[in-house]
């Protein structure tokens, strides 16, 4: 297959669009390619490598109420005729909660609790196949903690900063990795040399406590300096962390920046924190820019064969940027290919974003990876850039549910005159579809999600912050109708699935301020429609996570509080049943990027929406 690069070559003049935002008036040269076609990946796998999820059967206490909500996830392996009974057991008397089997959702609310100390659990039937989940205790999960799970730390005075989740053990239950402290360098600006650095801890499910390892001073502590993921890369059940390491022979400026010294991609044992291999990272290179305000470092997942889970480690983002696969072979990173932007066409410099989720955009069953404004092919070539620029946040799903194949909504963060700053393209083929029609400064943040049933598909919505002067901010129909602007704009963060149906709500404090991001364990947020009413509260700490981790479709919310994490989860009824978003390829994607990269709501591979 012959693989093209696009340069895209625009006019100078401001362009003219039409009354709708959606005429495309740009000019684009298709190039033949300017490199030999890489081969196509060869992993180790011989099957798709997968998480062995269990049931998560997950109990809430209901609200001011003698009752219990049970919850499990459905499974993509399940028969479309699967069905389930709930059983509940008080003294090793066991009894069916419900008369007839379950078949349009898969949650239950028992509104007579006999004893707090019940065991309940799930019978699935498929044909003639029956099977049981694991049983849980009434008081592990709805008594003592009505709506959460409480993970205490080790140290009760850190407050974790980021968290990953997987299966570190192979239960079939995701697991908790965080990094602290919650403290933050950015780019740019003077390290304070305070002696802090990051550290890396793992917990199970269930709060037991693993490990913990210092990154050293080697590792600035700041998101850029020391991504993390975690994920079963050598397909063993069992999930390692990938990560940024770095070795004693670093080197500090008079700013207590690192300039210099070795850096690694390690790969950890989850379950013990050791090391089982390493190889450089992506140098450093004058090509990048300032190695500190433009080296921008990612670690990415994708399966570059269908297959096999291979692991991105990424640099740059502002001007050069490279992309190095490995696999993790019989206990050995084996190299699979170098992307080198700079071996491209020169619109590809500059068009990195703050995350690297992958997903199949053309139907060949292997990833493709969303770099931000540019796409790569599972091979390591250039599928398409669009030249916009860095855009802060790109979303990849099926935006308009009445258009084929998927869409990438892009915030762009350089000022813009094409009215290209807030649009949308073409996943496959980079084609712009939408624009916003008039020049943008600055936008630092968007998001996707449907919000009013009475348009369709998902509504688009960005904000333009103080660097660039503006702060506007837009609401676009999912194709490119402006809807609302300034007041009338919802917050681009945070976004759950948490009621009973497919409109997507967000969080806000309890001074009413929507999309709050941190409580610190003082104030409380709620959770609620945009413009509509509120559907629970009393939730507390700083956000981290918003992810399908266990229970139904629904997603849960995990915080941090000093020495604690807690791991909200809903109590409201279902309406309908859906597999278990984590094991759509593109949300796992994003919940994997959570812990690296900018905070983003994820979203999965097809249209999720009223």
């Amino acid at each position: 297959m012959i693989l093209w690069s696009f340069t895209l070559i625009f006019v100078l003049n401001t362009p003219t669009f039409s009354q709708d935002s959606r005429e495309r008036n740009y000019m684009y040269e298709i190039l033949t390619p300017n490199h030999a076609t890489k081969p196509e990946v060869k992993g180790f796998a011989g099957k798709r490598v997968e998480e062995r999820l269990d049931r998560g059967l997950t109990l809430a206490r209901v609200t001011d109420s003698n009752a219990v909500h049970v919850s499990w996830r459905l499974l993509k392996s399940d028969n479309e005729t699967v069905a389930f009974n709930v059983y509940r057991s008080v003294n090793d008397v066991a009894k069916k909660l419900n008369k007839n089997p379950i078949t349009e959702t898969t949650d239950f609310v028992d509104t007579k609790i006999e004893n707090d100390s019940a065991l309940y659990w799930v019978e699935i039937i498929q044909g003639e196949e029956i099977t049981l989940s694991k049983k849980v205790a009434l008081t592990q999960g709805a008594v003592n903690e009505a709506n959460y799970r409480s993970i205490k730390l080790k140290d009760p005075n850190i407050t974790a900063g980021r968290v990953a989740v997987a299966d570190l053990n192979g239960d079939g239950q995701y697991d908790y990795i965080i990094r602290h402290p919650n403290s933050n360098v950015d780019p740019g600006v003077v390290n304070p040399n305070d002696g802090t650095t990051y550290k890396i801890e793992a917990y199970l499910h269930d709060g037991t406590y693993l490990w913990t390892k210092d990154l050293g001073p080697g590792i600035e502590p700041g998101v850029w300096y020391s991504p993390f993921i975690v994920y079963d890369f050598d397909g063993d059940g069992k999930a390692e962390v990938a990560l940024k390491t770095a070795g004693d022979d670093f080197l500090k400026n008079d700013e207590g920046r690192v300039y210099g010294g070795s850096e690694y991609l390690s790969i950890w044992d989850g379950m013990t924190g050791e090391e089982i291999a390493r190889v450089d990272w992506p140098e450093r290179n004058d090509r990048y820019g300032n190695v500190n305000r433009q080296n921008r470092n990612q670690i990415g997942m994708a399966y570059l064969d269908g297959k096999t889970p291979c692991i991105l480690s990424a640099r740059g983002t502002y001007r050069l940027m490279v992309v190095d696969a490995w696999q993790l072979n019989n206990g050995k990173l084996e190299k699979l290919w170098r992307w080198d932007g700079d071996e491209e066409n020169p619109v590809v410099r500059s068009q990195g974003a703050h995350n690297m989720v992958s997903g199949d955009v053309d139907g060949d069953g292997k990833d493709e990876i969303l770099l931000g404004s540019c796409m790569l092919n599972s091979n390591g070539t250039l599928r398409w850039s669009t030249g916009l620029g860095h855009s802060d946040k790109a979303y990849l799903t099926d935006i308009d549910p009445e258009r084929k194949g998927l869409e990438v909504f892009l915030a762009i963060e350089p000022w813009l005159d094409n009215g290209y700053g807030v649009s949308t393209v073409d996943a496959n083929t980079g084609e712009r579809i939408w624009g916003i029609g008039h020049k943008t400064f600055h936008v630092g943040d968007g998001m996707v999600a449907d919000i009013d049933p009475s348009n369709p598909g998902l509504e688009c919505f960005a904000t333009e912050d103080r660097k660039g002067g503006s702060t506007d901010k837009y609401l676009l129909s999912a194709q490119g109708e402006k809807l609302a602007s300034n007041e009338d704009v919802p917050p681009c963060r945070n976004w759950i699935w948490w009621g009973s149906g497919n409109i997507r709500q967000l969080f806000f404090g309890d001074d009413n301020r929507w999309g709050a991001e941190s409580t610190s364990g003082g104030r409380s947020q709620s959770i609620g429609y945009w413009k509509g009413k509120k559907i629970t509260d009393g939730l507390y700490g700083d956000i981290l996570m918003i992810a399908d981790l266990f229970g139904d479709w629904r997603e849960e919310v995990v915080t941090a509080l000093p020495g604690e994490l807690r791991i909200y989860h809903t109590h409201i009824p279902a309406k309908d049943r859906k597999v278990t978003l984590m094991q759509d390829p593109i949300y796992r994607s994003y919940v994997l990027q959570r812990s690296q990269g900018y905070p983003q709501a994820p979203i999965p591979s097809y249209y999720l929406g009223d």
